[in-house]
């Protein structure tokens, strides 16, 4: 008797879990690179059970090199993306209706990284010399910057030359560029573990020139929002996600060590891991996720004022709602 009551009670445990699993609201969520700590809260939100407190099922898509965030979700892949302005504004204004649904990243962590011994001190040195690149929609905070400087970046004597760069730093290594794309919690640390001292590089932080776009929103299509299930969906997975971040500022370590455990690839270490949560805190420290409007005028005329080949042509409109913030934060 006692063993049947046993069997019935596991199976109604099973059940009600089964249950719990069907009832979950499924969530993909595609992320602009691979699995590191620049996407740390995310993961911890998962680790944590965030997730599964506001009643969700979150898959967490890798990026890559090959992989394009918004083609993801515009051929349905994913219900939300983490992109950089710049790129989703200028895909919107291309026909794909991407809208800021949160914006976790306050400070922009992009900068260039210079060999101090090709002479450049200052950003007007940069003229005459090849700078690498990352492209793919990373391309667009650059741009703007040479505009706003007056240089050409059509390679000519009073411009810029630019190397296409791959995710590497390696045009910086073999000289073959005078500098080169990365971020502060990334590519500039691989520079110093390749053996050239902090004080052999040059780094012109993009925040610092007055010219910082944001980074690491969260973005969804347009006529998503308009339906109120998808909207109250949206709500429970920003506010699980912030839970998470803030999580992650305050336990930088552990939360590195969540990101190794989710790195299918295995190609992260644990020392780049925890540095780069540490400088990542940086950027989403003051941030409660929801976007300042500032922050977004001062990115919109950044890329306006691009010259006579400006990121986006016209203001944008609709490109953000405060609507989710607003009811995920209350």
């Amino acid at each position: 008797m006692k063993a049947k009551i046993a069997s019935l009670m596991l199976a109604a445990a099973v059940s009600l879990t089964a249950m719990s699993a069907a009832a979950a609201d499924k969530v993909t969520l595609q992320l602009k690179w691979v699995t590191q700590a620049q996407f740390a809260g995310y993961y911890v939100a998962k680790d944590k059970g965030f997730y599964k407190e506001e009643g969700l099922d979150v898959d967490i898509k890798p990026g890559g090199p090959d992989i394009a965030p918004p083609q993801v979700l515009a051929g349905g892949g994913a219900d939300v993306i983490v992109d950089w302005m710049p790129s989703a504004l200028a895909t919107r204004e291309k026909g794909v209706p991407l809208v800021n649904i949160a914006q976790p990243f306050k400070k922009s962590g992009m900068m260039l990284t210079c060999l101090k011994e090709t002479g450049i001190a200052k950003p007007a040195d940069f003229k005459g010399k090849t700078l690498g690149v990352w492209f793919f929609g990373n391309e667009y905070p650059f741009l703007s910057w040479m505009a706003h400087l007056g240089i050409k970046t059509d390679g000519s004597a009073d411009g810029v030359k630019v190397l296409k760069q791959g995710f590497n730093v390696d045009p910086l290594l073999q000289k073959q560029a005078a500098c080169i794309s990365t971020m502060t919690y990334n590519e500039y640390w691989q520079v110093i573990d390749a053996g050239i001292k902090p004080d052999q590089l040059v780094t012109f932080k993009y925040e610092d020139e007055g010219v910082a776009t944001l980074e690491d929103g969260l973005y969804v299509l347009e006529d998503k929002l308009k339906d109120p299930a998808f909207k109250e969906k949206m709500v429970k997975f920003v506010r699980a996600s912030m839970k998470g971040w803030k999580w992650a500022e305050a336990n930088p370590d552990a939360a590195a060590g969540i990101v190794l455990e989710n790195d299918a690839s295995g190609a992260q270490t644990e020392k780049h891991q925890k540095r780069m949560m540490g400088e990542v805190a940086k950027l989403t420290a003051g941030s409660k996720g929801a976007l300042d409007v500032a922050d977004y005028e001062r990115t919109v005329k950044t890329l306006l004022g691009g010259g006579s080949d400006p990121v986006i042509t016209k203001a944008p409109s609709g490109a953000y709602t405060l609507d989710i913030t607003n009811a995920a934060l209350k």
